[in-house]
């Protein structure tokens, strides 16, 4: 029945932009993850919706292109006004994510109601940046998709060693020389662009979680950085792919929250049954501790009674 799905084109399309999505998604997600900016990944994604409205009321269209650009735009200022308050006030950074977090989704719903009550606002469709709408995508959205995946690999790839050492050991980083907070911006700012990317298909309040579930389910796999990855990535591209299948398997069912669960799966079943950190795999490793420990003491017992027989 899937191959019978795939043949449709504009199917094959949707599917292209999933997986290159998740495989973007899972590779900028393990350093959000390791530089434990998870939280911050949330605000930049509810962030983007102010900008999304901002670039339609200006353009008057739907272009991908201006949406993202609008989008870019404000998620990039939250950033700054998360990391100007915490630097410069008695404020913590966990406070001032969900400050100003509140403060641009509250006013994007209110841009949106806006939009919707004007002479233009039945065609805008902007609710569907909410928790996405692969479907509506055309190929030129797909095509930016892909485009702006590969140059987030790219940009990984040339600075993967400088970006390993960063996450790993700031001090260190920091004492070779290295520009560890323009480092430390490019993954805020290779975090925004995916987030960006990913809102037409997954949406902005579930961004966060195909940015980070890869990531925290491919760290259960591996200890090294390169194989994690490589794991986040494989994750990022099956939920992608099996989320887009099922959602045009079944009828009115949203392809962004389906991608997300498929993710979460992954993420479960690694907590089980990864091995070393799976849960599963301890206890069977604790049962077997268990075990060995009762053999040895009923040995020694045997032992002692041998020679007090002697």
């Amino acid at each position: 029945m899937w191959l019978q799905l795939i043949q449709d084109p504009n199917l094959r399309w949707i599917l292209l932009g999933s997986i290159f999505l998740g495989l973007s998604s899972g590779v900028i997600g393990c350093f959000t993850y390791l530089r434990k900016q998870s939280l911050l990944g949330d605000a930049v994604a509810h962030s983007t919706l102010p900008g999304v409205a901002l670039a339609f009321m200006i353009t008057g269209s739907r272009n991908l292109w201006g949406l993202l650009l609008g989008a870019l735009g404000t998620s990039l200022l939250a950033t700054f006004l998360i990391s100007y308050v915490t630097r410069k006030s008695r404020i913590k950074q966990d406070a001032s994510l969900g400050i100003i977090l509140s403060v641009f989704f509250s006013l994007g719903l209110m841009l949106l109601t806006i939009i919707q009550h004007s002479s233009r606002g039945n065609q805008s469709g902007l609710d569907k940046f909410l928790f996405g709408q692969a479907a509506s995508m055309v190929r030129s959205d797909v095509n930016t998709i892909v485009i702006v995946s590969i140059f987030l690999l790219f940009i990984c790839a040339v600075f993967f060693k400088e970006l390993k050492l960063l996450c790993f050991d700031f001090e260190f980083a920091k004492g070779l020389g290295l520009p560890v907070i323009l480092l430390d911006h490019l993954i805020m700012l290779l975090m925004v662009i995916v987030v960006v990317t990913g809102i037409q298909i997954v949406g902005v309040i579930l961004m966060v979680a195909l940015l980070i579930t890869p990531a925290t389910a491919a760290r259960y796999w591996t200890d090294k950085l390169h194989v994690m990855v490589i794991i986040s990535a494989s994750f990022g591209v099956i939920s992608g792919a099996i989320g887009t299948l099922i959602s045009a398997n079944v009828r009115n069912l949203p392809t962004g929250p389906v991608v997300v669960l498929i993710a979460v799966c992954l993420f479960v079943f690694s907590l089980l049954f990864a091995p070393k950190r799976g849960l599963v795999v301890k206890l069977l490793l604790r049962k077997k501790l268990r075990f060995l420990q009762q053999n040895q003491l009923l040995q020694q017992e045997l032992e002692m009674e041998a020679k007090h027989e002697y």
